[in-house]
Parts: C-alpha cells; structure tokens; sequence
C-alpha cells in the first residue's frame, strides 16, 4: 500500500508541470492567434464602418469598386474550372501511371510555390509585353495581354494552379489502382469509372483544392500588380482597388473594400474546417 500511495504521489507530481505546460503552450498560441489574426480582422471592419454603415455600403458601390469586384469575380470564375480540369488530370496521370519525367513534373508543378508572384508577372510581360517575345506579334494582330483582363486572368492562373493538384496527389495515391480497374474489368467506359468510382472518392480533396484555389485567385496582389497596369475601372481587382484607395489616404473606402476580402478569408476558413471534418470523417 506504501509503495503504491507513493507512485501515485510521482505521477499527480510528474502529471502537474505536464499540465501547466500545456495550458501555457495553448495560452501562448490563442494570444497569438488574437494578436496576429484577431485584431487586424477587427481593425479593418472598425475603419470600413467608422464612418457609418451607409459611406461603407457607398464606397462598395461607387463604380471603380464595382468594377474591381466584377473583375475579381470574372478572374475567378475562369481561374477555378481551368485549375479544376488540370488538378485532375495532372494528379491522374502521375498516381496512374508510370513514366519518365514524373518526378520532373511534380516540380514544375510546385514552381508557383518557389518562385515570387512578383516575377512571375515579369516573366508574363517578357512573353506578352510590347517588347516581349511575342510582342510584335500580338501588336501586329491587335492582341492585348498585358496591361488587360487577359494578362490578369494567365497571371492567377499560374501562381494558383497547384493548390487542386497538391490536394488531389496524396488522396489518389493512397487509393491505388484497384478499384478503377475492377471497374473496367466489369465493363465500366472511362468516363463512367470516373464519374462512379474515382470522382466520388477524391470529391472532398478535390473540394478543398478549389476553396484555396478560389481564396488565393480572389486576393493574389502581386503577379496581378505587374501585369495589370493599374488601370482604374478597367484592371484593378479588389487587392489593388484596396492599394490605391490606400495610397490617396481614403481609407475608409480602402478599409471598405478591404473587408471584402476578410469576409472571403473566413467564409474559407469555415469552408476549409467543414471539407476537413467531412474528409476524417470520409
């Protein structure tokens, strides 16, 4: 009995700094979460309202927001489906098959990741800008790409073209080949293996994929920046409307518009922690 009122003396003792340590690991995490997180988010509702609701919902709906919103919508809206299609092809064909210059494609494929947005947009205006590459072509045609929607639209594409596939790689991996080919073993076409077999067990990484596709095309600033021209009510997505309103000192409009793209980052994060519930639960 003494021996074991001792051990149970050791481990309340061995059980309590263990226990302290985690309270103040968790402590440390939620003020940092506040700090960082927390407070920017309330920051930038306090400033877009603070001059009453109704400059807020003006400052929405004058015509160069509008314009950004729609041009914010529009780069998505052609950004997603496209990163869709390749996510799923490109993960197909590297769980699926064997062949040379795999690993070779897995890294082009985490360029974007690697290389800064800023330079992809240089890289953008080397190939389509007026002394580009392909320059004296485009001009001979009447074909604009830089300083217009198209160059928007390619420059989003490529820094967010990873994010399906990413998704998708490790989930079809794990899933193998067999029940794709039990499927054509039973006579089962391409499209009804996938549609029945492989789509409904990739549905949720593939949900998840196109959230943070969608997130980053909406508020990607940098690529953006360098292809658009900055061109008010022609070429100005929600990110770089925010910039200048900014930089003319009209900051509730800034803070306005900005709340847009807060709204949109916890409307992901909620998005994001379903599809993840959904996914372990799957």
């Amino acid at each position: 009995m003494i021996v074991q009122e001792l051990r149970e003396k050791n481990v309340k003792a061995n059980a309590e700094p263990g226990l302290l340590k985690k309270w103040a690991l968790i402590t440390i995490a939620l003020g940092f979460l506040g700090l960082f997180i927390l407070v920017p988010l309330i920051a930038v509702f306090s400033e877009g309202l603070n001059k009453g609701i109704e400059l807020y919902f003006a400052s929405l709906t004058e015509r160069d927001a509008l314009s950004a919103i729609k041009l914010t919508l529009l780069t998505a809206a052609i950004t997603i489906p496209v990163n869709t299609i390749f996510g799923v092809l490109a993960a197909w064909s590297i769980t699926k098959f064997n062949f040379r210059g795999k690993n070779i494609l897995i890294t082009l494929i985490d360029i974007p990741f690697a290389v800064s947005p800023v330079i992809a947009g240089l890289v953008f205006v080397l190939l389509f800008g007026s002394r580009g590459v392909l320059g004296p072509f485009l001009e001979a045609n009447d074909i604009k790409i830089i300083f217009a929607v198209p160059g928007i639209i390619l420059a989003t594409i490529f820094v967010t073209f990873p994010f399906v596939v990413r998704e998708l790689l490790p989930i079809m991996e794990e899933q193998g080949t067999e029940e794709e080919q039990a499927a054509i073993t039973l006579g089962a076409s391409g499209w009804q293996m996938f549609f029945r077999v492989t789509l409904p067990n990739i549905k949720w990484g593939l949900l998840y994929g196109v959230i943070l596709c969608n997130a980053r095309a909406m508020g990607e600033f940098g690529a953006v920046s360098v292809v658009s021209g900055h061109i008010r009510g022609l070429t100005n997505t929600i990110p770089l409307h925010v910039e200048i309103l900014y930089n003319e000192y009209n900051f509730t409009a800034a803070f306005a518009a900005a709340s847009l793209l807060a709204l949109l980052a916890i409307l992901t994060l909620i998005l994001k922690s379903v599809v993840e519930w959904k996914t372990k639960k799957h």
